[in-house]
């Protein structure tokens, strides 16, 4: 099967001053679609700088980035929103929903940007809510759910237009205990459901064991 996204000894430098500090150093893995892989490591390991990469929202200093096989390190920024908007799903550790839009809204606005319009791009969201428990949450602006409710709103968001990818950044680490399990296994389940390639960043043992795999990134590198 071929990978849904593949990495190549990525690597990804920062110049501070006279120092140059390596913070991505030689990094390889694919995830196939289907395929939930857990990526642990402390703060300031790299998980996020690799996402980042991984998510066309930084370029590495070496290596390929590849989705569905097509190399995009070198892509034109034209190339690599479209793909972006496209191909991958995003759920940070904050929810970064739209205050003033409704949960539908915020959920709709990635499908109407793509395009979609706006009937078909609210029965989408309204369809995502529903499955993640929100059906009658529909009308509700951020302030009005709670953290674990706004949490599913943004992975409802990041599936919205059928990515073949979901990238998530710590999803979980701004929510208690027995919600970051709640909301663990939704966003595991919703992607097996559909069927995605997710590479999961946590600092969280507990949750790294719902993944198919487990990979530690120290210092920058796997290991």
């Amino acid at each position: 099967m071929s990978a849904a996204i593949r990495i190549e000894s990525v690597s990804k430098s920062y110049r501070q001053g006279a120092r140059i500090l390596d913070v991505v150093r030689g990094v390889s893995l694919e995830v196939v679609p289907g395929e939930i892989v857990g990526l642990m490591g402390q703060s300031g390991a790299g998980k996020s700088t690799l996402l980042h990469i991984a998510g066309l929202l930084e370029r590495p200093s070496s290596g390929a980035v590849y989705i569905a096989d097509q190399s995009l390190a070198d892509a034109s920024e034209r190339n690599r929103t479209r793909v972006r908007l496209d191909a991958l799903g995003f759920v940070y550790q904050f929810h970064h929903l739209l205050p003033e839009f409704s949960a539908i809204e915020n959920v709709a606005m990635p499908l109407i940007i793509a395009g979609s319009g706006p009937k078909a791009a609210n029965m989408r969201a309204s369809e995502l809510l529903e499955r993640l428990g929100l059906g009658d949450r529909l009308t509700h602006r951020p302030a009005q759910l709670s953290g674990g409710e706004q949490q599913r709103v943004a992975i409802a968001r990041a599936l919205a237009n059928r990515p073949a990818v979901l990238l998530a950044d710590e999803p979980t680490g701004n929510l208690d205990e027995d919600t970051a399990g709640r909301v663990m296994n939704e966003l595991v389940d919703v992607a097996r459901e559909h069927n995605l390639a997710a590479l999961v960043a946590t600092h969280n043992p507990g949750l790294a064991e719902r993944m198919d795999r487990t990979l530690t990134i120290r210092g920058g590198k796997l290991v």
